[in-house]
């Protein structure tokens, strides 16, 4: 634990979604959800005002929709999600040489190796500026949390949303933490929380006072002395710069069961070309490749393979999850399939060629040996997706299209041989909405156009970053909220 509150914690507010109500202009202040929109979807992000419809995240879209009919329902922009966090990742990193990514939108930041804070004055100060040239940059709001330990700053981030800051004293925490819950701490999810509720522990307090001998009797040893020190506000890891991915995959949920064996394949080597994709983007390789079944009883099944190097190659990622799906029973259908590679290295296997000669040898071994496909299985071609698939494919909800007339706009619906388009521009005025067939010529996918269009400059930060304009700090430690 620190005597200064120099660990910070950022955490986005409702990033996805805060994203695309800032590139649409129409969609400000309204109820976005952001996620998977098929009949399988799942909720990405919801924003505040889906929120208090009781829309949250990991939702079905379903169900969403259901609380929420009228919200606007968008399948996710990467693309730009990942061009806003680096210049948010960029900003905390002239902050400190120490910034630990969590995710897209949250990281940790230790403001006393950057020289930027080292009592809670300057640190409250610089947690103001941070969320001022988050602001001015992005045009997006953060809440940012102040501690002496990373399990206090992310508590402290949590208090302080929406676009707020808190800053808890060292010296305070167990009687913070005491009125708590327990799932307030880290690792202990539903089950475990089950589990301390039954034997009579349902706050930190109780969890203080029930001792360490006691919860290592109750979840363990290991976790059980973690639970105590956490219980008490005890914290002592490190910020660390460099958080080593451990695994690269992709996977994709049906909207109806695959049944055909064929395709089952072809979805499988779709997928471990995306992983690949998503592989070299990282500039890593791997040694491990694993393929996911989700079949339709809900019953998951995982299978791995481990090559004789570190590997980038598509051909062999392929041709390894594709025998791994040789030893999967899929009858009944598949509802979900994932790709994956583990075992990451900054490097290849030299003899790339040599090695997918090899499995291309095992497949042709294992194809023999294998009994033959079923007869009334149909090549994946020829079964054409309908109008309706093909145009939602195309033209998924959301994204950014631009029109050789009207110019750049986004996509609100599709279906019936018909796409439909709002023109508007962030930062500027609502704009309206044109329908158009689905093949017309003029209408084509473009890239997410950035949300500030002239951002402030803060290539000197922070040396000179301008006076914060936060809102007026509040006697408890928080900050009051615009």
């Amino acid at each position: 634990m620190r005597p200064a509150p120099t660990i910070l914690h950022l955490d986005m507010d409702a990033f996805y979604a805060s994203a695309e109500q800032a590139a649409k202009p129409s969609l400000r202040g309204k109820a976005v959800v952001v996620g998977g929109l098929g009949p399988r979807g799942v909720v990405a992000t919801a924003s505040y005002e889906a929120r208090v419809l009781g829309v949250h995240s990991a939702m079905p879209t379903a169900q969403a929709r259901r609380l929420a009919p009228n919200a606007a329902y968008l399948v996710p922009r990467f693309s730009l999600y990942r061009s806003v966090s680096e210049q948010v990742m960029e900003l905390l990193g002239r902050l400190s040489p120490l910034v630990e990514p969590l995710s897209l939108d949250e990281a940790f930041v230790d403001l006393e190796a950057g020289g930027v804070a080292d009592d809670t004055v300057s640190a409250r100060r610089t947690g103001e500026r941070l969320r001022t040239a988050i602001r001015e940059v992005t045009g997006l709001r953060g809440s940012v949390g102040l501690a002496g330990s990373k399990m206090l700053a992310k508590i402290a981030s949590e208090q302080a949303k929406p676009d707020g800051l808190v800053l808890i004293e060292p010296g305070t925490e167990r009687e913070l933490l005491a009125p708590m819950s327990v799932r307030t701490l880290p690792g202990v999810g539903p089950a475990t929380g089950d589990h301390l509720r039954r034997a009579g522990m349902t706050t930190v307090h109780d969890l203080a006072e029930a001792g360490e001998a006691e919860l290592v009797r109750l979840v363990g040893k290991a976790h059980g002395h973690g639970l105590y020190r956490m219980a008490l506000g005890l914290d002592d890891r490190p910020v660390v710069a460099e958080r080593d991915a451990k695994s690269v995959s992709v996977e994709d949920t049906f909207d109806v069961d695959l049944h055909d064996r064929v395709r089952v394949r072809a979805e499988v080597e779709r997928l471990a070309v995306r992983c690949v994709e998503r592989l070299r983007s990282a500039d890593r390789s791997g040694r491990t490749v694993v393929l996911k079944v989700r079949r339709y009883d809900f019953s998951t099944l995982t299978r791995s393979e481990t090559l004789r190097g570190p590997t980038d190659d598509p051909t062999v990622v392929r041709e390894a999850a594709a025998r791994l799906l040789e030893a999967v029973d899929t009858t009944g259908g598949v509802r979900l399939l994932g790709v994956g590679v583990t075992g990451l290295a900054d490097f290849t296997q030299e003899d790339l060629f040599a090695q997918a000669a090899d499995a291309r040898e095992l497949a042709a071994r294992a194809e023999v040996s294998e009994k033959p496909v079923a007869e009334d299985s149909k090549p994946v071609e020829d079964e054409p997706e309908g109008a309706e698939q093909l145009a939602a494919r195309r033209w998924p909800a959301g994204h950014d299209v631009r029109h050789t007339v009207h110019g750049h706009g986004w996509v609100q619906g599709s279906g019936v041989g018909r796409v439909t388009v709002r023109f508007e521009e962030p930062g500027g005025p609502v704009g309206r909405v044109v329908t158009f067939r689905v093949d017309d010529p003029e209408l084509s996918p473009a890239d997410p156009l950035p949300l500030v269009r002239d951002p402030v400059d803060y290539s000197s930060w922070p040396a000179s970053l301008p006076k914060s304009r936060s809102g007026p700090v509040s006697a408890a430690g928080g900050e009051s909220r615009p």
